[in-house]
């Protein structure tokens, strides 16, 4: 009971969590907050191109509406259970492999 108790509330502050970072508020997604260093660039390159069009629309969106100082009405807010992380699986191949190459390059 009380390991269900435990869940449902760490859950509970998970959702408390992503709706005070604010970001789904212009309809982004956790991925499209990433900082964009060289290992997120190679995931980037590798995405198809309809993820990236829809990357770049929400991005832009955001933008526009910042400047507008304005936020998208609560029914188009990205939700936390449609949040997909669709760029991290990627980036942490990306490290994996730069990891792999530099230890290879270190010891051959």
């Amino acid at each position: 009971m009380a390991l269900r108790t435990t869940a449902v509330l760490c859950n509970s502050m998970k959702k408390w969590a992503y709706n005070m970072a604010g970001f789904n508020k212009y309809g982004l997604m956790r991925d499209d907050c990433l900082y964009e260093n060289e290992d997120v660039k190679e995931a980037l390159r590798r995405l198809p191109d309809h993820v990236i069009d829809e990357r770049n629309f929400r991005l832009v969106r955001a933008i526009q509406l910042s400047l507008q100082k304005s936020i998208l009405p609560k029914e188009e807010w990205t939700k936390y259970e449609e949040d997909k992380l669709y760029l991290s699986p990627i980036v942490d191949q990306v490290k994996k492999e730069r990891k792999e190459r530099e230890e290879w390059e270190k010891n051959y």
